[in-house]
């Protein structure tokens, strides 16, 4: 299905929704828009909605914009139970010069996210945010990624799919995010292409 700008966040308390879609598609700003949803329409506490924010800080690369943090979009989403991490994100394939600095920026990234996916599977919320969900399936395994969604009553997450970063050593890491964006789109009830 296509993602569309007047779309009812009503339908996605008590259910799954993922979006998906190329680098510039509002992804990560309609999954802020409807953290904001939450907190001012539904007056949910903020202490039951975990954001796990995967994303890349907002950059220009190769004259390509990539990442941006919730945060960025929606402020008060600070006031949300964040689960933190040292550091920042390395968007793998346009920080690396070739295939092994592109696998090593993929592991520190998957360092990051799984000790903060694993701390939510062991402590859940009834509400799970995660933005930009690819960076840990460029290493990270679907298994533990469903089992944290499955612990929620309501997820909202997104992950880049597309063909925009790209560079000539990064065809099967690529295909691997893909396949696995795929994937999900199939486990996930309500998936969104954002184009």
């Amino acid at each position: 299905m296509f993602f569309q700008n007047n779309f009812d966040f009503d339908n996605c308390i008590g259910t799954n929704t993922f979006l998906y879609g190329e680098t510039n598609t509002r992804k990560t700003y309609f999954t802020s828009k409807f953290i904001q949803f939450l907190l001012e329409s539904r007056n949910i506490d903020p202490k039951q909605i975990s954001i796990l924010d995967f994303a890349p800080p907002q950059s220009f690369i190769k004259g390509v914009k990539i990442g941006g943090k919730i945060v960025d979009f929606y402020r008060n989403s600070e006031n949300c139970n964040c689960f933190l991490f040292e550091g920042e994100i390395i968007p793998p394939r346009l920080k690396a010069r070739d295939n092994k600095e592109l696998y090593k920026n993929a592991c520190e990234n998957f360092k990051k996210t799984y000790k903060i996916l694993k701390k939510y599977k062991d402590n859940p919320s009834s509400i799970l945010i995660i933005n930009d969900i690819s960076i840990y399936l460029h290493i990270g395994n679907k298994k533990l990624l469903l089992g944290s969604i499955e612990k929620s009553n309501t997820f909202f997450g997104n992950s880049y799919y597309g063909s925009s970063i790209k560079t000539d050593f990064t065809a099967l890491f690529s295909l691997r995010e893909k396949r696995l964006v795929e994937y999900l789109v199939k486990k996930i009830e309500n998936s969104y292409y954002t184009g």
